[in-house]
Parts: structure tokens; C-alpha cells; sequence
């Protein structure tokens, strides 16, 4: 016969709460619903989650689009409540479906990890990404042609990769292609602005450091930043841009400490 064992919030919060003290892996999401976590769309306020697009259920933070007819520019995303520095953070995704319809082609199979973000309650309503860098996740098109996974994007920033101050918005990595619905674990390495390491499948694809303000990136209205400042901090988010996808085992480790 099995015991079914009732652990009480109190107790997972303890528990969680220790397991930071001491330096190890914490869970950013409890898989049932999305508290600690703050939704921006474009064209709407702060905290409205426009056609119930961000859903969680059964251990699965998903990007979902049942309730939509057609994309209209409805860029989302969703922002864990903590600033970090220096921390890695983990998690599994996988694409599914269909795009939305009156979506990108650069948006099929792609989302992506958004860090050293401004606050979602400093962007503008029409406001399309925040400030940040992106850990950019993308599936195989099954079209023959490889499409890496685990490439940065520099949203109202810079980086320095390969010794060169680079102006170029999305770069490659060296990742494989994964077609299909597999999911593939994505964990990033972050110290401030020494150094930033992607890692697909626990492989290392791409590695920069030193990213700074660009305030004259024309699609970011009302930059929160001074062109040319060291970006060093900010908040993790994830990205809705019209391809339903899937997010699980989420966990931060920080290493603020070391």
C-alpha cells in the first residue's frame, strides 16, 4: 500500500529557505501557479496576462495561445520578483505546436532567457523587450538547415565577445540542432558583468563578458540606462514571441557568496 505524504507550505518554504543559506540550487517556480512572478506585455500595464498567455500547471510554466485568434504585436514576458548579479540558472524547455498565426518567421520555435533586466514597471506600454541580454532558445526548422540553440541577443545593450566590442544584435553559438518537441536543458553562468557562459545540454556554446548600455537602440523607448554603462545586475525573465512553448525545473544558484 502506498502513503500518499502531505508536506505543508511552511515546511517546502523552510526547507527552500535553507537550501539558499547554504549555498545550493533553489526552485524559481512551484509548478502550480505563477507567484514571484510579474507579466509584461506589450500594449497593456503591468501585470496584466493578456489572454491568459503565461500558464502554469502540473510542474510546467508554459507560453500558451488557445485564446488567440491572431498575433498583433503582443510581445510578453515574465519576470521572476529578485534582481541577481552573480548567480546560474538552470531550466528544461521544449517548443510545441504551431506558431500563433500573424507571428514572425524569426519567431518560430524561439524564446529565451532574458537577464540583467530592467524592471518590468519601468517599461513602456508599447514596450516590445526589455533592456537585457537574452540566452536565445530556438528549434530546428526540420528544413535540412542547422539552427543553433544557445545564442545571445543584445536588446539596448553591447557585449565584448572574442576580445571585440560587438554591436551585432543576435550571434550564434556553436550548439547543435534540436528538432521536434524534445526538451533540452539551457543553464547560464552569470558574474555581474566579468563574464557570461551558455551551456546547452551541459555543453558550453557561447561565452561573453563586459556587456554595456546602448542607449541609442531605436526600439528601446525611455532606456532605463546611460549609454555606455557597465550593466551588472538586473531581473531573469522568459519570453512569449507567438511560439507556444514549455519550461520546467527551474532553478537558480547563487553565487553572490563566492
Amino acid at each position: 500500500m502506498i502513503k500518499k505524504i502531505l508536506i505543508s507550505t511552511a515546511i517546502i518554504t523552510s526547507i527552500v529557505s535553507s537550501a539558499a543559506a547554504e549555498g545550493k540550487w533553489i526552485s524559481l517556480f512551484n509548478g502550480e501557479n505563477l507567484d514571484g512572478w510579474t507579466v509584461k506585455f506589450s500594449g497593456f500595464e503591468v501585470g496584466n496576462n493578456y489572454k491568459d498567455t503565461f500558464q502554469a500547471k502540473d510542474g510546467i510554466l508554459s507560453v500558451n495561445y488557445d485564446q488567440y485568434d491572431e498575433f498583433k504585436g503582443e510581445y510578453g514576458h515574465i519576470f521572476y520578483k529578485d534582481k541577481f548579479s552573480h548567480y546560474k540558472i538552470r531550466l528544461e524547455y521544449r517548443f510545441t505546436g504551431e506558431q500563433l498565426k500573424g507571428g514572425p518567421d524569426w519567431g518560430i520555435r524561439n524564446n529565451g532567457i532574458m537577464f540583467h533586466t530592467q524592471s518590468p514597471e519601468s517599461m513602456e506600454i508599447e514596450h516590445g523587450w526589455p533592456v537585457s541580454l537574452e540566452f536565445q532558445l530556438l528549434g530546428g526548422l526540420n528544413d535540412g538547415k542547422e539552427r543553433h540553440t544557445g545564442n545571445v541577443c543584445t536588446p539596448g545593450t553591447h557585449i565584448v565577445l572574442n576580445g571585440k566590442l560587438e554591436k551585432t544584435h543576435c550571434m550564434d553559438s556553436n550548439s547543435k540542432t534540436f528538432h521536434g518537441d524534445q526538451w533540452v536543458t539551457a543553464e547560464l553562468e552569470v558574474k555581474g558583468d566579468e563574464y557570461m557562459r551558455q551551456y546547452i545540454n551541459g555543453e558550453l556554446v557561447m561565452e561573453y563578458k563586459k556587456p554595456i548600455a546602448d542607449a541609442n537602440d531605436e526600439e528601446q523607448p525611455a532606456h532605463p540606462m546611460k549609454d555606455g554603462v557597465p550593466v551588472t545586475e538586473g531581473y531573469i525573465a522568459l519570453q512569449a514571441e507567438t511560439h507556444p512553448t514549455e519550461f520546467r525545473n527551474i532553478m537558480l544558484l547563487d553565487l553572490s557568496k563566492d
